[in-house]
């Protein structure tokens, strides 16, 4: 039967920047910091690119993008007590950008890099409430997170960041919203908790490979929950899981095939026509709105070995 450790009555809270950041899972990463049970972090983070890309930047850095500096993550965190066959409950208490980010494409990288071999680059300003105008008549709710949150793997020596697995990682699960709880199944001792590549919107699915990247910082408290092993990452969110856009309807477009990942491109394409015929979007432009806004759904995946995927599009981020 799982049992939370004990936590001592005065939690501490301890407050880590991102100064000191790693860029690969590895077990032989130092500690930035060790914590018990029940303490609380505040954390600061860098964007995905490591600050290649700043508020004046164009297309161009993508072009040369440094990818050996990409995902730096903060961390990694040491939970005194942590051993395998253990839970780490990661409660985000608070979750702000730091005022801009940017989305863009990276050539090669996306769900369709076929359809769009070129850099493309936009950078939002974040200090206008609590939306981020994509055009002056769209404009997307600001939902803060961490796409990678995660222990160190088992055996990780200079494990590359972008590929998830079972001990979390860049899941960019876009739901780990403030008031959410993550819980990741513990692999080496005392946990190794790192997270980064923080995003202030996204749709499911993050169709052109980044969302609104951001540096971010945020309040995370950390539970140990002994003898509770899980296979994979869960995680509980606040309800409703769209509240910013439900008040108006969704449009949706649909991808059918014996093949998830085409069925999932071809879905997106269709909606890249949409948003270009019914918004006078470029396809650029069309396919950096579906990464931050549209969300992928399995719609069918039981009948006959042929599969649907549709592409939700909130209405709600239009301006009437």
């Amino acid at each position: 039967m799982a049992t939370a450790a004990k936590t001592s009555a005065l939690a501490q809270t301890h407050y880590l920047p991102a100064e000191d950041v790693h860029y690969k899972w590895d077990v032989d990463n130092d500690p930035t910091l060790t914590i018990g049970s029940g303490d609380t972090v505040v954390v600061w983070t860098r964007d995905i690119s490591d600050n290649q890309v700043s508020p004046d930047a164009d297309a161009s850095v993508l072009t040369n993008f440094d990818w050996d500096r990409a995902y730096p993550l903060t961390g990694p965190i040491a939970i005194a007590g942590a051993e395998p066959g253990d839970t780490l409950a990661v409660e985000v208490v608070d979750i702000h950008t730091q005022g801009w980010g940017w989305t863009g494409v990276l050539p090669g990288f996306g769900l369709l890099p076929e359809d769009f071999p070129d850099a493309y680059l936009k950078v939002f300003d974040l200090t206008r409430g609590d939306v981020a105008y994509f055009r002056d008549d769209i404009a997307i709710p600001l939902e803060p997170y961490f796409g990678t949150m995660g222990v160190c793997p088992a055996g990780a020596h200079a494990q590359a960041v972008v590929p998830p697995g079972a001990f979390g990682g860049n899941m960019d699960i876009r739901q780990l919203v403030r008031g959410s709880t993550l819980y990741l199944p513990v692999q080496v001792a005392e946990a190794l908790f790192s997270c980064g590549d923080a995003h202030a919107a996204q749709g499911d699915g993050e169709m052109c490979g980044t969302a609104i990247e951001s540096p971010m910082f945020a309040t995370l408290r950390f539970t140990l929950e002994k003898d509770r092993p899980i296979p994979a990452p869960q995680f509980s969110t606040p309800a409703p899981l769209t509240p910013r856009v439900n008040s108006a309807p969704f449009y949706g477009t649909t991808g059918v095939g014996n093949d998830l990942y085409r069925a999932a491109q071809d879905a997106v394409r269709a909606m890249i026509d949409h948003l270009g015929h019914r918004y006078e979007l470029r396809p650029e432009e069309a396919y950096l709105l579906t990464s931050l806004a549209v969300d992928l759904k399995i719609s069918e995946i039981v009948d006959g070995g042929q599969y649907i995927v549709s592409a939700l599009l909130p209405e709600a981020i239009f301006s009437t």
